[in-house]
């Protein structure tokens, strides 16, 4: 029964984590009708977008510790109350600068629910099943990514823009009462100090699990930032085409996710020092192949496939060099994503513009070099302290 109750409660933190992704997310396939119905410029209608991640890695180091201690069904619960508030208010407003308030202050709670998300599910089960709880909330992750984009597009182009909010809100609220009804009551028996939580930060294996973190996320999203650009300008693909291989990354992303909490179960060490290979090996074919449409598919697939591993290795990495401080480190972790997918961002666009499209993956590749400058040293501190600590 315990093993039921356990899943459903999984579940439910996977509904909720794609709740707010799909928040997140969603309104990237509709900001030309945003601009279009506020009567703003595109960059202008994209300050929802990248405010929103803006104060997700702020938030990421401070709120999850300060609600570390409170009760984590009445946080949960008040975070998907706080979601479902900001759509209701995205769907009314006819004023920007309210929709753009209704949308980052949600915002700053996003990490507290999701470094919760994967703190409980880590905890949900034995310490051996905790990667696969995690890669199961993960699912939650991708397919916010996955069917946020695409879903809202649909919504928002065969009604209208209020019914895409509502959609958004109606997946949160879905979530609110599945948490209300069916999560229990979860006190924190021991609360961890602020300082108990901040000296994490005074270790190495930290910073270098941190820059890992951000350059392994800067390398799969830098050149995903750009994916519907090289379709379009490298490969030739029609704007179908290009949606179902969207389509198609996502997917795959989701199997990545699947695939990952059995990597890392059993075989975690030897699963991160090969994904930075596996990646860009993938990144290679990609540059050169990337003008054939039919080797073009067969790539995304299996890119999407690692692209799903990666995130789970990136909460791993990070969680695993703080175990005496879960929520923290989940923070850490949100931060790190965050940060790392605007420099990556960044800096890919940087290759377009100095060169071209083609060479975004180049970008990727520089990334991957310099994760892998960060995880290397990494293991082998972990390797010593373990070998100190089975002495002492």
């Amino acid at each position: 029964m315990t093993t039921k109750r356990n899943q459903l409660l999984v579940y439910i933190l996977t509904l909720g984590v794609f709740g707010i992704l799909n928040t997140e997310m969603g309104v990237i396939g509709i900001l030309p009708l945003i601009a279009d119905h506020f009567h703003v410029s595109i960059s202008t209608a994209g300050l929802i977008v990248s405010l929103f991640a803006l104060a997700v890695a702020v938030s990421g180091l401070i709120l999850p510790s300060l609600f570390s201690g409170m009760n984590r069904k009445t946080v949960m619960l008040l975070v998907l109350g706080i979601f479902i508030a900001g759509n209701l208010v995205s769907a009314i407003t006819t004023d920007f600068t309210v929709l753009l308030i209704a949308r980052v202050v949600p915002a700053f709670f996003h990490p507290v629910y999701c470094s919760l998300a994967f703190t409980v599910a880590a905890a949900s089960g034995s310490k051996d099943d905790a990667s696969k709880a995690v890669a199961k909330v993960f699912v939650g992750v991708s397919a916010g990514m996955v069917l946020g984009v695409p879903v809202s597009s649909l919504i928002a182009t065969a009604t209208s823009l209020a019914h895409a909010m509502l959609f958004f809100a109606t997946v949160t609220t879905v979530a609110f009462i599945a948490t209300l009804l069916f999560v229990p009551s979860m006190p924190v028996a021991k609360r961890l100090s602020y300082g108990t939580q901040l000296r994490v930060l005074r270790r190495s294996i930290t910073w270098l699990s941190i820059a890992a973190v951000i350059f392994m996320n800067g390398a799969v999203f830098g050149v995903y930032s750009y994916l519907a650009e090289y379709l379009k300008t490298v490969t030739n693909y029609a704007w179908n085409t290009i949606s179902l291989m969207l389509f198609l990354y996502g997917a795959a992303n989701i199997v990545g996710n699947m695939i990952a909490g059995k990597l890392l179960t059993n075989h975690a060490l030897r699963t991160v020092k090969s994904y930075p290979f596996a990646l860009g090996a993938v990144y290679i074919m990609l540059f050169i192949m990337g003008q054939f449409s039919v080797p073009m598919a067969f790539i995304i697939l299996i890119w999407g496939v690692l692209g799903g591993i990666g995130g789970n290795i990136t909460q791993y990495w990070i969680v695993s060099a703080a175990p005496e401080a879960p929520e923290f480190a989940n923070g850490l972790f949100l931060t790190s994503t965050n940060l790392g997918t605007t420099i990556g961002a960044s800096v890919c666009g940087l290759f377009i513009s100095g060169l071209s499209t083609q060479n975004v993956v180049l970008g990727g590749i520089l990334f991957l070099i310099l994760s892998i400058a960060a995880i290397y040293p990494r293991i082998s501190m972990y390797s010593r302290l373990e070998v100190s600590n089975n002495a002492g």
